[in-house]
């Protein structure tokens, strides 16, 4: 009995979770007149025309790209800093070790706001404002302490003999790096990819700011949906639904190692 009833909770409560993103399906199938005139579970004639236009709108489409290719950026620079720093912590004890990963994270816990002037100061002054790699590195100054702290959390769980094993095989410490120690924690090196991701793909803040043109991400091109007839609810629907779509991807492919990471990691 218990057994059953804890089944119709969970189920429930995952209608619940599933219906905002239900509703945001619905919505982007319907023009603003149906949306605006009538209240519908179901769209009674569904279209497409707003993800054709996000589509087909240079605006839409290159802020997707944009917001892609900087979130791609941001993963890849965080893992190639994180892993070896990681490693430094995980294995090697050194005069304010302890305080210097405490450092490190205090970081993280600083609000982005803090860093709105200094970033946009240095980068227009360096000439990266506007670019795809300046919101990388901006974010990269949250991401990699995160990434150090889960990444070293995985790296102190696999013994040290495996290290001095390979030395004496002959292994250099590149090539037993990326063969051998690698592999090992490749589900913690798949939940700080995911982590990565999401942070920098949700955050507006700093990257509305570093940005103005060439590298406009699309949470910036959604927030100007509001025109002279009023917002534009079926547009910014479609694309709420195109941002759910990355995420959804990645978080297939990392499934089995987020499991793994909430049970070993530091997550």
């Amino acid at each position: 009995m218990r057994y059953a009833f804890g089944k119709i909770a969970l189920v429930f409560y995952l209608l619940l979770l599933m219906l905002p993103i239900y509703w945001l399906i619905v919505t982007s199938l319907q023009t603003n007149a149906q949306i605006l005139g009538s209240f519908d579970l179901f769209p009674p004639d569904p279209t497409l025309a707003n993800f054709t236009r996000i589509l087909t709108d240079r605006t839409w489409y290159e802020g997707y790209i944009n917001s892609l290719t900087y979130v791609g950026l941001n993963v890849v620079i965080s893992l190639s800093v994180a892993l070896p720093a990681a490693y430094a912590f995980s294995r090697y004890k050194f005069i304010g070790d302890k305080h210097m990963f405490f450092w490190l994270l205090s970081n993280r816990m600083a609000p982005a706001a803090v860093f709105l002037l200094p970033f946009f100061n240095l980068y227009s002054t360096v000439g990266l404002f506007d670019t795809h790699i300046a919101v990388a590195l901006a974010h990269c100054l949250f991401t990699v302490p995160l990434a150090v702290w889960i990444l070293e959390g995985f790296m102190s769980g696999v013994p040290k003999e495996i290290d001095e094993t390979a030395y004496i095989d002959g292994y250099s410490f590149p090539r037993f790096f990326v063969f051998i120690f690698m592999p090992l924690i490749k589900a913690g090196i798949g939940v700080t990819a995911f982590f990565c991701f999401m942070f920098s793909w949700v955050e507006l803040l700093l990257a509305r700011t570093l940005t103005s043109v060439n590298a406009k991400p699309i949470a910036v091109t959604m927030t100007r949906t509001v025109g002279a007839a009023g917002i534009d609810w079926g547009t910014l629907a479609a694309a709420g639904v195109l941002t759910i779509v990355p995420g959804a991807i990645v978080i297939w492919f990392v499934r089995n190692y987020i499991a793994k990471g909430f049970a070993l990691g530091r997550v």
